[in-house]
């Protein structure tokens, strides 16, 4: 199918921006990659008045670390370019490990950051991974800014938190502990597919191998991010390396999730999968090799 007509512009400033997305008269949308939009629009799921690309905005993307140890990335910052970022893979490892799970290099090569969290599809990995790293999104309309926790943002399937005259400028992830644990994990189809489901955790350990904090949060098995608080409440107190664990996790992951069933796979079959990945994360962030542990 072809896209209803609309008008375009390119604009050079973040001011022209938000003068043209203030207007209540016309119904815009914003581009950034376009990885998402476009075929929205090509399959007429979307189809307003005015397009406003943001690509010719000098400082909206790039990625900087503050003394703090919190990293700033831009909202049109290219996956492909948090994937090869070597300031990402030392200070977020989490967020690092998401990538190379994206589609394929040349969707990576357009794709934003940014995007993708308005693009806001419960099986994206960007999102998962901003809510479990406690990022907060910086929003700019011509009223002034915002910061909006990344547990916050997310609404529902296509659903934010971001209002029509609002723009995503930049995300903020806290600075890393260097010895917290993680682990990233995903079930699709092929490789580069959307996630049937899929899984970011990481646990805080003292002496002893005691766990003292956590969060997991699972993608593609709800209409939004979700944060396993259950799975959680297991892990604090207990030893994370011991297998036992691991298997609470499973089961309190089990018990909380309730996945719909669609064209790609039942509610049960998602239900099990969200429950197997919660195992092999706590696995796999104790340093347990899961697939022996199988």
């Amino acid at each position: 199918m072809t896209p209803v007509a609309f008008d375009y512009v390119a604009p050079e400033s973040i001011d022209e921006v938000l003068a043209l997305l203030a207007d209540d008269a016309i119904d815009t949308r914003v581009i950034a990659g376009g990885q998402s939009l476009v075929p929205m629009l090509a399959f007429r799921l979307a189809g307003p008045d005015l397009l406003i690309d943001l690509n010719r905005i000098p400082g909206l993307a790039g990625i900087t670390a503050e003394s703090s140890g919190v990293v700033r990335i831009g909202a049109m910052t290219r996956t492909r370019d948090i994937e090869r970022s070597g300031l990402v893979r030392a200070s977020q490892p989490l967020l690092a490990a998401g990538p190379p799970h994206i589609a394929h290099v040349a969707i990576r090569n357009r794709g934003t950051i940014g995007g993708s969290l308005c693009h806001a599809d419960p099986a994206a990995e960007f999102p998962a991974l901003a809510i479990a790293c406690g990022a907060r999104i910086e929003t700019v309309s011509a009223t002034g800014g915002r910061r909006i926790s990344a547990s916050d943002f997310f609404e529902g399937v296509f659903t934010t938190a971001l209002e029509e005259d609002e723009i995503v400028a930049a995300i903020q992830f806290p600075a890393w502990p260097t010895a917290r644990r993680w682990a990233f994990l995903e079930v699709s189809r092929r490789h580069g597919d959307f996630a049937l489901a899929g899984c970011a955790f990481w646990a805080d350990v003292e002496s002893g191998g005691v766990c003292t904090a956590a969060r997991m949060v699972q993608f593609g098995v709800s209409d939004r991010p979700l944060v396993l608080d259950a799975v959680e409440t297991v892990l604090i107190g207990a030893v994370l390396m011991d297998r036992r664990t691991a298997d609470a996790a499973a089961a309190a992951a089990f018990d909380t999730l309730d996945p719909d069933t669609d064209i790609h796979a039942s509610g049960l079959y998602r239900k099990e999968l969200g429950a197997t990945l919660a195992r092999r994360a706590v696995l796999q962030a104790a340093g347990v090799d899961w697939k022996a542990a199988a």
